[in-house]
């Protein structure tokens, strides 16, 4: 089944609020900033998110699939869940 865009990035927005924000509202980011950039997921942080990704969509990245192109941002996620669950 398809997944809905839109509920993707809202898990995906609580998700990171949740595990690196600490539930911290007043930190906003755009769906197109990019987490390392802006500090919000470290190299640690990462591997939060596989396994977030792992455990929420039922897949792991592939190790040549583990590239800001695919992990950086709500969009890039977003587009690369897409992606795999399609």
């Amino acid at each position: 089944m398809p997944v809905n865009s839109d509920t993707v990035r809202q898990e995906l927005r609580t998700f990171i609020t949740d595990s690196f924000l600490v539930g911290d509202e007043t930190t906003t980011f755009t769906d197109t900033d990019s987490f390392m950039r802006h500090g919000i997921i470290d190299s640690t942080g990462v591997l939060e998110l596989i396994a977030f990704l792992e455990e929420k969509y039922g897949f792991a990245p592939e190790d040549d699939e583990m590239l800001p192109a695919n992990l950086d941002s709500i969009d890039n996620l977003v587009n690369y869940i897409k992606r795999k669950t399609s």
